[in-house]
């Protein structure tokens, strides 16, 4: 027996109102990004910037909050990740583009594209794998491949870096556009790879360091009020460095994990 209401009808039965603010929110981080390429057209890359983070601060919290009121859903699962393409995929190879790739021409272009595409191939295999829980990586609390905010952050590292010193330590043109694309090519790589990555349930804190790790959180988001750019920068830095290292935590763990299967039989 479903528990939603019928309608005064009797037909359909009605949604209740917090099955709809996940979605509603989910919506707000699609709108944010398509904003970005509105004002990278207008030539504002600081804004465009910024609206691609602010969804993904959004994309960060629909989830949560979806399973916080019990409104998850198939429906808002789709919803995301048509989303995710165009906050993460389409609206920052665009604004990549406008920004320094369109010095490279159709080069420049097609570099866009496979930031696009690859963010596109990325989502649909999350999609496919969405009911299937056993899988190693996803067991473990390990993401296959970047995911897309953090592929958006990180291909987004030069405009932010630029963003950071006002354009004082770009170098020319062309070379700045050379920088871009190849950033952007090795965030679409790093999209579709089938490269373990590191998600919540993968990094523990100890104990002993939790103090120090809040205090961190509270020195980090003063600087981010002070610097955001320099931040932002630093932040999908320390990302893309870490990311190999989730190889190697993955391959202890699987080597842990058969290592006590064995021990069991």
């Amino acid at each position: 027996m479903s528990g939603a209401p019928p309608n005064e009808k009797g037909g359909t039965p009605a949604l209740p109102l917090r099955a709809l603010i996940p979605n509603a929110i989910t919506m707000l981080a699609l709108c944010s990004g398509a904003t970005g390429v509105r004002f990278a057209i207008s030539g504002e890359f600081d804004k465009a910037a910024a609206a691609i983070v602010i969804a993904g601060l959004l994309d960060g919290i629909d989830g949560r909050v979806a399973r916080l009121l019990r409104g998850t859903s198939r429906f808002g699962a789709e919803l995301d990740s048509l989303s995710d393409v165009t906050a993460f995929g389409v609206a920052p190879a665009l604004i990549l583009y406008l920004w320094a790739l369109n010095d490279l021409g159709r080069f420049g272009w097609v570099v866009a594209l496979a930031l696009a595409v690859c963010c596109a191939l990325r989502l649909a295999r999350f999609n496919a794998a969405l009911d299937q829980e056993d899988l190693p990586k996803k067991r473990l609390g390990f993401t296959t491949g970047v995911p897309a905010p953090a592929g958006a952050g990180i291909a987004l590292m030069p405009l932010f870096w630029s963003l950071a010193f006002d354009g004082a330590l770009d170098p020319d043109p062309h070379t700045q556009a050379l920088i871009v694309a190849a950033v952007t090519a090795v965030t679409a790589f790093l999209m579709v790879s089938s490269l373990p990555g590191w998600g919540f349930k993968s990094v523990h804190v100890p104990r002993s360091a939790r103090l120090f790790v809040l205090a961190a959180f509270g020195l980090f988001a003063a600087a981010t009020a002070q610097s955001p750019w320099l931040m932002l920068f630093l932040v999908a830095f320390a990302y893309t460095v870490a990311f190999p290292f989730a190889s190697l935590r993955y391959a202890r763990l699987r080597k842990a994990e058969r290592a006590g299967r064995e021990t069991a039989a």
